[in-house]
């Protein structure tokens, strides 16, 4: 996992599946924020949509979601 700092953080967008309730969005916040406690989180529940500002790599942060119960994966464009 990378360092935490301002200068190690990007922006992810990921496609997250099972995702059906306010409950769903704090699980998956949650789950990121476990492994960046100082990511930023914007979950868009109808879109079935994560956004992501954070140090961590894309594939730690599927990862995560995924031991949360959730699919995800990170979106291109």
């Amino acid at each position: 996992m990378a360092a935490t700092g301002e200068n190690d953080r990007m922006e992810l967008l990921m496609r997250v599946e099972g995702m059906t309730c306010q409950g769903c969005v704090a699980a998956v916040t949650r789950a990121i924020q476990r492994l960046d406690p100082d990511a930023e989180v914007g979950v868009d529940l109808g879109s079935g949509r994560v956004a992501v500002t954070t140090a961590a790599e894309a594939l730690d942060v599927a990862e995560a979601l995924r031991r949360a119960g959730y699919d995800a994966r990170a979106m291109t464009g």
